[in-house]
């Protein structure tokens, strides 16, 4: 009993000596703890932002009606693989970045946030930023789209519970749209392949009747542009070649809003080390094209309260 009463007391009286130091700390001791603690903060944050979670709204329809404009979502980071910092933060300059190993394995149907890898014909996207879309086509995968249905390796694709069309009318194969992946295919948004997701280690016979759709692809696994065609022969930073090994695994992304969605069919594969996360909760969710000030109200009245703590 003595024993519990002299270990109160010296705790008691270490916490009054706490209390006394805190009391009489300067101005500028208390000016020092404050920005150290803000300091740790930001830094537990970023780690957290950085390798486990992070917050991602969505801003277009790409996605209806499975995920709606003004949703706003925690994606998990580690699953898919974390990296280091890929871009100084709040910029568009990029960095040298360490991903982890993958805790999880993307099957098809999954939703996938991801960096874009940039326009079909383009490098390197000036603005680095992300994107979210159902992985339909796995490496090794065959895509084929038959009047607006969708074939992965000649077996219908499962269409997504809130999946939709705005236009049931498909364009007639033939008609080619200009814009389509890759360049010169004849193919369309509704009739398109079949086309080949590349995965790594794939021998690939290059030809002047594929090179446009490798092309954008070898350049980018150079990081700089390597590929010419001069006459009816190929050239692979300056070699004279006819194949092509693909260095890294690749996947084909499309949005559940078809009709509405910029996807892998015209701007390309995915590849792997682009590839973020997968999104876990809506934690919120209201109308983004209604302004905060000045209608306010309006604004509060379009939380959709049926979608918050939905996960996806």
């Amino acid at each position: 009993m003595n024993f519990l009463k002299e270990y109160w007391k010296k705790r008691q009286e270490r916490k009054r000596k706490r209390e006394e130091e805190k009391a009489n700390r300067t101005l500028k001791e208390k000016f020092y703890d404050n920005v150290k603690n803000l300091l740790w903060a930001a830094v537990a944050a970023l780690i957290l932002k950085t390798f486990v979670i992070e917050a991602y709204t969505i801003p277009t329809g790409s996605m209806e009606d499975t995920l709606l404009p003004g949703d706003f979502l925690l994606v998990t980071k580690f699953t898919h693989g974390a990296t280091t910092p890929r871009n100084i933060p709040f910029t568009n300059i990029a960095l040298p970045y360490y991903q982890f190993p993958r805790l999880k394995e993307i099957k098809r149907g999954d939703i996938i946030v991801f960096e874009y890898p940039g326009d079909r014909d383009e490098l390197r996207h000036e603005e680095i930023m992300n994107y979210v879309k159902r992985c339909v086509g796995l490496p090794g995968d065959t895509i084929q789209i038959v009047d607006k249905i969708l074939y992965v390796n000649g077996e219908l694709f499962p269409p997504p519970p809130k999946m939709k069309f705005l236009n049931p009318v498909p364009t007639p194969k033939g008609i080619a749209n200009p814009f389509i992946f890759p360049k010169y295919s004849n193919w369309n948004e509704d009739n398109y392949g079949p086309l080949y997701v590349p995965k790594k280690g794939d021998t690939i016979q290059l030809s002047l009747s594929n090179i446009e759709q490798f092309r954008t692809l070898i350049n980018r696994e150079h990081n700089r542009e390597v590929v010419r065609v001069v006459g009816d022969e190929i050239y692979i930073d300056g070699i004279k070649t006819s194949t092509y090994v693909i260095k890294k695994n690749y996947y084909f992304m499309m949005g559940d809003n078809r009709d509405d969605s910029a996807d892998s069919r015209f701007w390309g594969y995915v590849p792997e080390d682009l590839i973020i996360g997968e999104p876990l909760i809506i934690y919120w969710s209201w109308d983004r094209e209604l302004p905060m000030f000045p209608d306010l109200i309006r604004k509060l009245s379009s939380i959709r309260l049926s979608r918050i703590a939905k996960l996806i």
